[in-house]
């Protein structure tokens, strides 16, 4: 095995390692703020092939996750259009982390504390693999986007829209 710093398992690491998914492990320097554009830009990725976990909520503030190409942003009027919901706003930093039991900057979509319903932009899984964030800042995890559809249940939805 190729020497390399050892990543001690996250809870969305021994979800994919129970479940036989395979996954790259990419680490990097994280930057309060920096974001997906910021770990693909140090990584030497696109960042239309880095994916945010954005936790958000609908009108009852019940949380859903979005899953979105790290250069674009949700319209959010297209997505509650697309759910069934009157609105869908984001989350407060401090509700996002108590709902999925990772801290904002490193929220994976998988093994979160809360089971959430998850949407996935379209075109993200027309993608051959993308980078998504293992479950701590500074760290993704490189997969097949159909694992998102299969262990998440992920909803494609399109409302994306350029930065």
């Amino acid at each position: 095995m190729a020497s390399k710093a050892h990543i001690s398992e996250t809870p969305a690491t021994q979800l994919l390692r129970a479940q036989k998914i395979a996954f790259t492990e990419h680490s990097y320097a994280y930057l309060e703020h920096g974001g997906a554009q910021h770990s693909a830009e140090v990584l030497g990725f696109d960042p239309f092939t880095v994916v945010k976990t954005l936790v958000m909520q609908d009108q009852a503030a019940k949380p859903l996750i979005v899953l979105m190409h790290g250069n674009r942003k949700v319209s959010t009027k297209n997505l509650a259009r697309q759910i069934g919901a009157k609105s869908v706003e984001p989350c407060l930093p401090e509700v996002a982390n108590r709902h999925s039991g990772y801290m904002v900057g490193g929220t994976s979509p998988f093994a979160t504390r809360k089971t959430m319903p998850v949407f996935i932009e379209e075109t993200i899984l027309a993608l051959p693999r993308i980078l998504i964030n293992g479950g701590r800042r500074g760290y993704l995890v490189g997969i097949d986007p159909q694992v998102c559809v299969q262990l998440l249940e992920a909803k494609p939805v399109q409302c994306g829209l350029p930065l």
